[in-house]
């Protein structure tokens, strides 16, 4: 014979197991001895907690507030968004959000050494070290006695490295180290020059002619034009013009010795003497501007080759063809 306590209401409440047994009450009654005695004992002295059921059930909006508790508390435990903007020594230009440290065109990478950041645009690049200063080793005389047992080999004498980039008079090769970091940063500022005059003119002279600019020299051929308008040359009058002109205009540049005004030299050609001013900083963002502008225009108009080879359209027709596949 089993016995249960239930509650006031009818559901199985909690109480202690001296309330709630499940044993055979007339074998622990005429049995003392019985080995269920001690079974019995034990869980006297245990406590069970049963689920509730029925009118003990929680109501649906006291659960809705409990879940609404909990939500707000976890909430207020979560750690607030900090700002995106750091604050730095030195800031871009307009529209240019400010950082922190030493801008890099790689994260978590080393600035090598011969690139401190002094020039406009250095971001650390130089993956092959193209512009590492040489540095020259000379080895001694090995020995040539005949009378010796053993000639040793000679070791190093010394180490030392070249100067620094030197301009001089010689116009075909001023300065004097080839794979120095200033000549490459003239050569790449007046590629960059060129690229973005050649981007731009590639779009005027299609929209104005609508002659691709890969087909121009086959358009040249059957006579000079120039927006559309013909000119009373001839191809080879043309070459020798631009030939005269470009080579001119650049053997008149190597006779400027300052670095410097090689690769800035004002006057005619800063017209509205946005260089000539005071501001150092200003000057020098102006100057980060005009060299990443350049960058980007190198890779453009790598782009205008690459699609005037595989679509055969210029920059313009290339764009109509881009639109039409939407």
């Amino acid at each position: 014979m089993l016995s249960l306590i239930w509650g006031d209401a009818g559901v199985l409440s909690s109480y202690p197991c001296s309330a709630l047994c499940v044993m055979p009450l007339p074998v622990a009654r005429h049995h003392p001895t019985s080995p269920l005695v001690p079974i019995a004992a034990s869980l006297a002295r245990m406590t069970f907690k049963l689920p509730s059921f029925g009118k003990t059930a929680a109501k649906p909006a006291t659960a809705k507030k409990a879940a609404g508790s909990v939500k707000k508390a976890v909430t207020s435990v979560l750690p607030k968004k900090s700002g995106t903007v750091s604050t730095g020594t030195r800031k871009g230009g307009v529209g240019y959000r400010k950082y922190q440290g030493d801008a890099l065109w790689l994260p978590n990478t080393t600035r090598p050494a011969w690139l401190d950041g002094t020039l406009p645009g250095d971001r650390g690049f130089d993956p092959l070290g193209l512009a590492r200063p040489s540095d020259f080793v000379q080895i001694g005389v090995d020995e040539n006695d005949i009378n010796a047992t053993k000639n040793f080999k000679a070791g190093v004498d010394g180490t030392f490295q070249a100067q620094p980039d030197q301009v001089t008079e010689t116009r075909l090769a001023p300065y004097s180290e080839v794979f120095g970091l200033q000549r490459f940063r003239e050569c790449e500022l007046i590629h960059g020059r060129w690229a973005m005059l050649a981007c731009l003119g590639a779009i005027v002279a299609e929209a104005t002619t609508g002659v691709s600019w890969a087909e121009a020299g086959k358009v040249e051929l059957d006579g000079a034009q120039y927006a559309g308008f013909s000119l009373p040359f001839s191809i080879t009058q043309l070459v020798w013009i631009e030939a005269i002109l470009v080579g001119g205009a650049e053997i008149y540049r190597n006779t400027e010795l300052d670095p410097e005004k090689r690769l800035y030299p004002g006057g005619f050609f800063d017209p509205l003497n946005f260089a000539g001013g005071d501001d150092a900083d200003k000057v020098f963002r102006l100057k980060t501007a005009e060299i990443k502008h350049g960058r980007l225009a190198m890779v453009a108009f790598l782009g205008y080759g690459v699609q005037a080879l595989t679509t055969g359209e210029g920059a313009l027709g290339s764009l109509a063809k881009f639109g039409e596949s939407f």
